[in-house]
């Protein structure tokens, strides 16, 4: 799978904040899971997703936002 192919269920979201925690963000049936650094998890969907998202990719946050395909999680 290369990553032009990848799809959203394919993949995990990864946003960590300067003060050192990270959630996650996986596809799960017909929504998003997000998974907190303390294990919390909660249902989102996409446009709640989306603005967990925009500040960083606008550049108003600091926080770093990584997408990593679940096959290269699998390697490690």
């Amino acid at each position: 799978m290369g990553i032009e192919s990848m799809k959203n269920d394919e993949c995990t979201i990864y946003i960590r904040t300067r003060g050192g925690s990270t959630q996650t963000y996986r596809r799960e049936g017909d929504g998003w899971v997000q998974t907190s650094s303390k294990g919390t998890r909660r249902q989102l969907s996409a446009e709640q997703l989306l603005s967990h998202m925009l500040p960083i990719l606008a550049g108003v946050s600091l926080a770093i936002l990584e997408v990593i395909p679940d096959e290269r999680l699998e390697k490690t």
